[in-house]
């Protein structure tokens, strides 16, 4: 794996160019990606519709960990896999790039560790997850688009027990004394724990070594069975091992591909994927 690329050198960095034509053709093909073409404000509203755009036009998903083809957090070669290929990829990749273009717009981005709770019966034994903490004004929002279940569609505001509802779902930020801020769910009428987080920022070489350890170890959710998800208008589109789930409202319809050829045409008709 090499070396990451460094973009938390310029964590600070305001006032970058809004127009697109000002923007690096990187930058302009990224969002052509994600489908945006709305004004680049650095407001919080155009934060929550990057987000949004990103999740409904990307892929999570770990078939090149599968495939044992090794993963590369530097810049321009997420580009090349996300914007250029047009495939997906994991928190670590997600977000690194999500952090970027960020930056690039004049968004104040601080790379953050969570440690995911959600179906963990007791403290999960490590932080393995890459998030973002943007800072608007005087507020700092939690961004996210690096998750393969259901979470925030849109960035969620850092004040504790503040409500949030995007949708049919609901969102609020906790604080744990041993484990920091903690992202809850409403399910069923209670909150439940999504994953905590501190805001200690992160140095690249702690991305290194947490990635290692999903692509790599026996004990890693990554290295045992296809995953992939993408949120759609109507809802969301999954790979759990060789099964497809294709939700829509309250239904959900699943088939396995019979074929490899099956299973590639699926992937790019429900994902947008082409793995050759």
């Amino acid at each position: 794996m090499g070396v990451v690329y460094d973009f938390y050198k310029s964590i600070r960095r305001i006032g970058r160019a809004s127009s697109v034509r000002e923007l690096k053709p990187e930058v302009r093909a990224y969002l052509e990606r994600i489908g945006f073409d709305r004004p680049l404000d650095r407001s919080a509203k155009a934060l929550a519709e990057l987000q949004e755009s990103h999740l409904h036009t990307v892929p999570y998903e770990n078939l090149d960990i599968l495939r044992r083809i090794p993963l590369s957090l530097e810049i321009p070669d997420l580009l090349d896999k996300i914007v250029t290929r047009k495939r997906g990829g994991y928190c670590f990749e997600l977000n690194a790039l999500f952090g970027w273009l960020l930056q690039e717009l004049g968004y104040d981005v601080t790379s953050l560790m969570a440690r995911f709770w959600r179906d963990e019966p007791t403290p999960p034994p490590k932080r393995r997850h890459h998030v973002l903490k943007v800072r608007l004004g005087e507020a700092d929002y939690l961004c996210d688009v690096g998750v393969g279940g259901i979470v925030p569609r849109r960035p969620i505001r850092m004040t504790e027990y503040l409500e949030q509802q995007q949708g049919d779902e609901c969102y609020r930020l906790e604080k744990d004394e041993e484990f920091g801020w903690m992202l809850c769910e409403l399910k069923h009428g209670e909150w439940s724990r999504l994953y905590s987080f501190t805001e200690e920022p992160q140095l690249p070489k702690d991305f290194i070594m947490a990635t290692y350890w999903c692509e790599n170890s026996p004990d890693s959710i990554f290295t045992k069975e296809k995953m992939a998800a993408i949120r759609t208008r109507e809802g969301r589109n999954t790979i759990a091992g060789e099964e497809l789930r294709i939700f829509r409202g309250d239904s959900v319809h699943t088939f396995t591909p019979k074929s490899e050829e099956e299973y590639e045409d699926a992937l790019h008709t429900y994902f947008g994927i082409q793995l050759k």
